[in-house]
């Protein structure tokens, strides 16, 4: 089922910006996650492949409305294109600061590129570093961790997981204790305390309610363990992960790039429980012609053939979108 969305209203929406491993190809780019949430033009970047900011060209996201990049792992397919789109926004005219979260040797290349450039930004770009202790990051959408991974750096995953559920009114309650229809109504469900006309206070928590489950997504770089992400998949609707290989194609290569093959993630999956899988890095050997070996769909065969929820191939461009009732859908914009 695919269906069209309007752009403005707000939600929880994944756009692919790459999704080759390594090399980018003639349809496919190296990796970058388009986040959206909390409103039409607020969103987050996780991993910037070169090229990144040529892809969002071809999107309707803004580096001037972009809230923060998160960078799973230092490789150079996750972030070469950083930069570049750095200082592009810089040349627009950005002024907002903008967080970059990720590994520190991300921070001393960003700074050995813009100095040996002759460039400069015009906006404070504020380092988080991912591989802290007890590491945590939020703003006024979105409450971020990270998990460990298994890469051949230092590699995280991160959870992102939505604040600020709406309000119901609890009209009965309301009505009882004589709090009458008004913009008394409005504040609590806007999640405030109100003092009342009459001296009283109404506390929110008491005269509204959260009727449903945050959504809350896993987006893995890269990994050979997908097991590490167990705990983290409590209460998770989404996890998106690498699949770089078919099993057979993995026995070949051999253990040494420590990715992740299709089957793996498939029975990490399944026996998680993870209600909606989508995969992503493939290899660049893979390809998108019926006739070509190896094919594209050969990944997609061996995941089915284990996972038995609701399972994507990611395709660059493609946008899902995870609604309220924690379904994950395949959108088109208008």
């Amino acid at each position: 089922e695919r269906r069209h969305v309007n752009p403005k209203r707000p939600g929880m929406e994944f756009t692919f910006l790459g999704t080759s491993a390594g090399t980018p190809t003639k349809s496919r780019n190296v990796t970058g996650l388009a986040l959206s949430h909390g409103g039409p033009k607020h969103w987050y970047l996780i991993d910037c492949g070169e090229g990144t900011q040529h892809q969002l060209l071809r999107t309707h996201h803004s580096v001037m409305q972009l809230q923060a990049i998160f960078i799973t792992h230092i490789h150079g397919d996750h972030t070469f294109g950083l930069p570049g789109l750095l200082t592009s926004a810089s040349m627009l005219g950005r002024t907002a600061p903008l967080y970059l979260v990720a590994p520190r040797p991300v921070k001393t290349f960003i700074e050995a590129a813009i100095g040996n450039s002759d460039s400069s930004l015009s906006f404070e770009l504020r380092f988080v570093d991912s591989e802290a202790e007890n590491f945590h990051w939020e703003d006024d959408s979105l409450s971020v961790t990270a998990v460990p991974l298994s890469h051949r750096v230092s590699c995280r995953a991160f959870v992102f997981t939505e604040k600020n559920l709406e309000r119901q009114l609890v009209r009965d309650r309301l009505e009882a204790d004589g709090i009458e229809a008004g913009p008394a109504w409005g504040r609590l469900q806007q999640g405030d305390d109100v003092v009342l006309e009459d001296g009283r206070l109404a506390r929110c928590d008491d005269y509204t309610r959260i009727a449903r489950k945050p959504r809350k997504v896993i987006v893995a770089g890269d990994n050979d363990q997908p097991d590490l992400l167990l705990a983290a998949c409590t209460g998770v609707q989404v996890v998106i992960h690498e699949a770089t290989y078919t099993q057979e194609v993995s026995d070949r290569v051999g253990p040494w790039p420590q990715h992740s093959s299709a089957a793996q993630v498939a029975r990490f999956a399944e026996a998680a429980g993870v209600p909606n899988l989508v995969l992503t890095h493939f290899s660049s050997r893979y390809q998108f012609n019926p006739d070509a070996y190896p094919h594209i769909g050969e990944i997609e065969s061996e995941a089915k053939g284990i996972y038995r929820g609701n399972l994507y191939l990611a395709k660059d461009f493609a946008c899902y979108e995870l609604n309220r009732d924690l379904m994950l859908k395949p959108i088109e914009r208008l």
